[in-house]
């Protein structure tokens, strides 16, 4: 089992490898296997790249993301500038419907809203303004329309699980309640348990996902 020591230095290992981030702008501790990254960068992707290079990490148990956007003055956008990028984002990427998405900015805080039929659509128009420029956080208010029965949406997921060699479906529960989806059990990082929620979310007619899968490494590995 890895001590939080060891387990900041592989966070910080990890995100001093990423040639985009500058390791002297992003703080990390830890406690108890829970990462906690502070610190300013100048764009919103920066500060996703952050977060997603401490989950790959193994013993983290969860990461508490207090990065600050802090957009430098000449890479500074109007609202009207950066909704008019997210727009044209929008309609490039064939796989939203942009026409069923709105669009809200306010002092660099982009608002999506509106509604599509795939949770795939919703996190594909999140990631499609994340690298803009001017861009301090984004705020995903798309719903998604249910259009399959609870049952053929858990035998989706479960099948989903166990074509994923990423994720032990033997160690991971599925219960759908309409469209929502309840998943528990273990995994053994937190990179496998974003692999099960994101299988999740690709399913069709999955409105929300409440994940209780806890952290826990396997055992018999010594670290």
């Amino acid at each position: 089992m890895k001590t939080d020591i060891q387990i900041q230095k592989d966070v910080m290992d990890e995100i001093t490898w990423l040639p985009f981030l500058h390791a002297a702008e992003i703080g990390v501790a830890v406690k108890n296997g829970v990462v906690t990254l502070s610190g300013q960068v100048d764009t919103y992707s920066k500060k996703i790249a952050a977060e997603n290079a401490a989950k790959k990490i193994s013993g983290v148990k969860a990461v508490a993301e207090d990065i600050q956007v802090g957009v430098s003055p000449i890479y500074r956008k109007t609202d009207a500038e950066i909704a008019e990028a997210a727009l044209n984002a929008l309609k490039w990427n064939t796989a939203v419907q942009d026409e069923k998405v709105k669009i809200k900015v306010e002092n660099g805080v982009v608002t999506l809203q509106g509604e599509v039929e795939w949770a795939f659509q919703r996190n594909n128009a999140k990631t499609a303004i994340e690298n803009l420029t001017g861009v301090r956080s984004i705020v995903n208010l798309i719903e998604i329309e249910p259009k399959i029965s609870a049952f053929e949406l858990e035998q989706k997921i479960s099948a989903a699980f166990r074509r994923n060699a990423n994720i032990d479906a033997g160690r991971v529960n599925v219960a759908v309640n309409g469209s929502k989806v309840i998943l528990t059990g273990r995994v053994s990082t937190l990179t496998e348990k974003d692999e099960a929620e994101n299988a999740v979310w690709a399913a069709p007619g999955v409105y929300s996902v409440e994940s209780k899968l806890t952290v826990e490494e396997p055992e018999g590995i010594l670290m």
